[in-house]
């Protein structure tokens, strides 16, 4: 009667050949966490900034809003409040849109350079992975072609 093969035993020599090595996903998680609060560290950083020129620039706009709707002696001051707040609202504006591009641009820099890093950290440590996993795969190689004796 024909029998079934059992592959048991095979697959579980085939993995004991190639251990897994635990403290490899430990060290991935450990290097993701780290990448990920210098991630967080960038972008909180940038919303921080961005708020407080959000802020500034709104506490502005309302004593200046203050000025122009204080009461006036002449009809016409009514018309020069509003040109003279236009006119600064505008300057402001332009100054507070350079500021949010300038936080813009160092988040793109450090993010830049964070990716930098990482990639340098990735080459070097699937460099060493390839070469532990090349020696490991050679000596599995040399013990299995090596006469039982």
């Amino acid at each position: 009667m024909a029998r079934t093969q059992d592959y048991t035993k095979t697959l579980q020599e085939m993995l004991g050949a190639f251990p897994l090595d635990a403290s490899a996903f430990q060290d991935t998680f450990r290097s993701t966490a780290a990448l990920n609060e210098k991630f967080a560290r960038v972008a909180l950083g940038a919303a921080e900034k961005s708020a407080e020129i959000s802020t500034r620039w709104t506490k502005d706009t309302i004593a200046r809003l203050g000025q122009v709707s204080a009461a006036k002696a002449e009809p016409a001051d009514y018309a020069t409040a509003i040109t003279e707040f236009a006119s600064a609202q505008a300057e402001v504006a332009s100054e507070n849109l350079a500021a949010f591009a300038e936080i813009a641009r160092k988040v793109q820099t450090e993010t830049v350079d964070l990716m930098l890093e990482v990639g340098r950290e990735l080459g070097a440590e699937a460099q060493a992975a390839m070469k532990k996993t090349a020696d490991e795969v050679a000596g599995a190689a040399k013990k299995a072609s090596a006469p039982a004796g």
